[in-house]
C-alpha cells in the first residue's frame, strides 16, 4: 500500500465524518439521555450485534468514565436471561447499520415485554429502517461507502458509529457539567486519573 493510497483513505474516512447529517436529532437524543439517567435515575443501555455492537461497548464504558452509567448488553445474551439488567426508566442506545438486524429488533420487542415505555436512541445509515421509524432520536451516518476495496467489511460506517457516540458524550458532559474532579472519582488509576487529579488539586 502506498503513501498515496493511505492517504486517499484517510481522506475517504474524513470527508465521510464530516459529511454525517447534522439535526436536532443529536439534541434530542442528548436530552433523553439527560432525562432518564441523570434526572429519573436509569441507566444507559447500549447494543449492536457484530463490529456495531463493539463500538457499542466502548461508547458504554466512555459513558460510564464521564458521569453516565452506562452498560453493555449483547443482543442475543439477553434472550437467555440478560434481559434482566434492565430496569425502569433505563434508555436504550442501539446500532444498527442496516436498521433491521434481526437481533436488535428482538431486543426491543423483549424490553418492551419488561417495560412497554422504555425508549431507545438508534445509530443507522438507513433512514427508511423498521427500527428508525420507532425509535425515539435517529443519529443517521450518512451511509458512506465502505473503504474496505470489497465495499464489504465495516471500516467507514464504523468510524461514524464511534464519531457519533463521541459527540452523544460530549453533549452530554456538557449538559450535565461535568468537571474533572468527578472524573478522576471514576477514574483512579493510570495516567488519565493521575492526570485529572492534576487538574484540580
Amino acid at each position: 500500500m502506498t503513501k498515496e493510497d493511505i492517504n486517499k483513505l484517510l481522506k475517504q474516512e474524513a470527508e465521510a465524518i464530516l459529511n454525517i447529517p447534522v439535526s436536532g436529532e443529536f439534541e434530542k437524543a442528548i436530552a433523553l439521555i439527560v432525562e432518564q439517567i441523570h434526572k429519573k435515575k436509569g441507566k444507559l443501555v447500549t447494543s449492536g450485534m457484530g463490529k456495531a455492537g463493539q463500538i457499542a461497548m466502548n461508547i458504554a464504558t466512555t459513558f460510564s468514565s464521564t458521569g453516565t452509567p452506562s452498560v453493555f448488553l449483547h443482543a442475543s445474551e439477553a434472550q437467555h436471561g440478560d434481559l434482566g439488567l434492565l430496569q425502569e426508566n433505563d434508555l436504550l442506545l442501539l446500532i444498527s447499520n442496516s436498521g433491521k438486524t434481526n437481533e436488535i429488533i428482538q431486543l426491543v420487542e423483549l424490553a418492551r415485554i419488561l417495560y412497554l415505555d422504555i425508549k431507545y436512541i438508534l445509530i443507522t445509515a438507513n433512514v427508511e429502517s423498521p427500527l428508525a421509524k420507532e425509535a425515539q432520536a435517529k443519529l443517521f451516518t450518512g451511509n458512506p461507502p465502505e473503504v474496505c476495496p470489497l465495499g464489504l467489511s465495516p471500516t467507514t460506517s464504523t468510524t461514524m458509529m464511534t464519531v457519533i457516540g463521541d459527540v452523544l458524550v460530549v453533549g452530554t458532559m456538557k449538559a450535565i457539567g461535568f468537571t474533572n474532579e468527578e472524573y478522576a472519582k471514576r477514574h483512579h488509576g493510570g495516567y488519565l486519573g493521575q492526570k485529572s487529579r492534576s487538574l484540580f488539586e
